[in-house]
């Protein structure tokens, strides 16, 4: 029987807590129980959840003692976690207890000393302030979840999930993995990585410091906007137009073109029918094979995926307005 506690701390994210409570906790006919699940927090007792409702918690931390695997599930940043809790962390992870942060419950590792030298992850929203707050993690910002056998972390939200089959199937085995997955109508491997969820394709126009140039490159991406270009368009020198970038936006002027080219080509790959090879020659990428190439290094998936997973279901023409219906698989 694995013993799974998941530790929760106000206010508690509800999706991550949802995820492991339904892997673990939940009995399903026709599997021999295989685990038993608890609840602890470091104050037991009612705990307010992000959503607005609250949970009443029966264990304290004593449970984490004689746990197999624990997560901690969210944490309220920029708060540091209690001394007794990441003793306990400290304490199990010692008897070979594996310890798992959810989302922004890496901070709690972290803060432990549990990830020190080591990769992680955390939501892509977080990584740059994890890195900053702990620079003796090696943050991973692209990947669902980082597992080294005795300390694991995922990345935002949903990878609580893509985390915790992983470990049912590196715990218990893969038929079971696959038969939860199943019944929770999730895929036993979801593929690519979190950076693909980071893009933020909505259109939106920023501070430009350089007398419109930003704006006026972002309606020219189908164009050569080499430094030169650019540098002609600002009216200074390429190595001046460059030292600025650096300055004010933290990137190179060819790095931050490439980003609005991604930028736009996942939003024209969200909102038309545009064949994949138009795609990448609207964003000035017209060779189709450097296109996929170029959005994979950028996303993390390549642009069909991409499309797949964001872009809304279509209804077909004259069908009226049903409602629109996605396919098992799709």
């Amino acid at each position: 029987m694995l013993r799974v506690v998941a530790v929760v701390v106000e206010p508690q994210a509800s999706f991550e807590l949802a995820c492991v409570a339904d892997i673990f906790g939940i009995r399903r006919d026709g599997i021999p129980d295989w685990a038993e699940f608890l609840i602890a927090a470091e104050h037991p007792g009612p705990v307010g959840t992000k959503a607005g409702y609250r949970i009443v918690v029966e264990h304290g931390l004593a449970a984490v003692d004689q746990a197999d695997v624990v997560f901690v599930t969210g944490w309220p940043t920029p708060a540091e976690p209690s001394r007794a809790l990441t003793d306990a962390l400290v304490s199990a992870h010692a008897r070979g207890c594996l310890i798992a942060g959810l989302c922004s419950g890496t901070y709690a590792l972290a803060a432990a000393g549990l990830l020190d030298g080591r990769a992680a992850t955390t939501h892509w929203s977080q990584t740059d302030d994890l890195s900053q707050r702990y620079p003796l993690v090696r943050v991973t910002p692209d990947v669902l979840f980082v597992d080294h056998g005795d300390v694991a972390t995922s990345g935002g939200a949903g990878a609580a999930a893509d985390l915790a089959l992983h470990i049912v199937r590196r715990r218990c085995g893969p038929e079971l993995a696959a038969t939860i997955a199943r019944n929770m109508v999730l895929p036993p491997h979801r593929q690519g990585g979190q950076r693909q969820y980071a893009i933020d394709s909505r259109p939106r126009r920023q501070p430009d410091p350089f007398g419109g140039l930003l704006d006026w490159c972002v309606d020219h991406l189908a164009d050569e906007l080499s430094l030169a270009t650019m540098a002609r368009r600002a009216r200074v020198a390429p190595r001046t137009l460059h030292r600025r970038f650096q300055s004010h936006l933290g990137t190179t002027p060819a790095a931050w073109v490439q980003q609005q080219r991604i930028a736009r080509a996942a939003t024209l790959l969200q909102t038309t029918n545009l064949p994949v090879a138009a795609v990448g020659a609207a964003v000035g990428m017209r060779d189709p094979t450097n296109f996929r190439a170029q959005f994979r290094a950028g996303t993390g998936t390549n642009p069909s995926d991409y499309r797949r997973t964001f872009a809304p279901p279509r209804r077909a023409p004259g069908r009226g307005l049903g409602p629109a219906v996605l396919p098992a698989g799709g």
